[in-house]
């Protein structure tokens, strides 16, 4: 499990950091917009990311543990696994670690905005949407490169909304390291390898 982490993040590295320089291209031209569009932005592009990660996770799961058998697996284990790997990996990608980038960078509006918690009616049932779309229709490349993308720019905007205005260069090459390693660990993570831990033998 150990090699195949690693793996994955070796090989996620290249197209997180052109995510992460699309996020900077994006700032340059939308750094002074005003915190309520930034905030819908956000709101927009956090639950897009959850629908996304909910249906690659469930899809991982799926393929691994019920593909070989051309079986369906267990609809409230893949709702369980689906839910906690989308909501819990997305909170900590989109909101927890751009969050911290902002304490560190002193921004003026920062705030942790937890999705799930902040707007309940929305986050949550787009979630169970994403699993019920894998349950049906499961698959994981086009999802999975969509994710990565709506995860980079829903932590800019996230940024954003706490920048409160124009950026120095130095700050902007703490948000590309920021925008990075919201992406690059949390969801190689949900993706991969949080799925993968609940598959005990390949095809099972």
């Amino acid at each position: 499990m150990i090699k195949q982490i690693l793996k994955e993040l070796k090989n996620h590295a290249p197209f997180t950091a052109f995510g992460a320089i699309t996020g900077i291209i994006i700032l340059i031209f939308f750094q002074n917009v005003p915190y309520k569009l930034s905030h819908n932005i956000f709101y927009v592009l956090h639950p897009i990311h959850v629908v996304l990660s909910a249906l690659v996770t469930t899809s991982m799961y799926e393929l691994h543990k019920c593909g070989r058998l051309k079986d369906k697996c267990n609809i409230w284990i893949l709702l369980v696994i689906g839910y906690v790997g989308s909501i819990g990996i997305a909170t900590l990608s989109d909101s927890v670690i751009p969050y911290f980038g902002e304490v560190l960078l002193d921004m003026p509006n920062r705030g942790i905005h937890i999705g799930f918690i902040e707007k309940w009616w929305l986050i949550n049932p787009l979630a169970i949407l994403g699993v019920a779309i894998a349950y049906f229709r499961p698959t994981t490349k086009f999802p999975h490169a969509g994710h990565v993308l709506l995860s980079t720019w829903a932590s800019l905007f996230h940024i954003i909304m706490a920048a409160g205005g124009p950026l120095g260069w130095l700050s902007y090459i703490a948000v590309f390291v920021f925008l990075f390693l919201a992406v690059w660990i949390p969801c190689c993570v949900s993706d991969i390898v949080f799925p993968l831990l609940f598959v005990k033998e390949p095809g099972r």
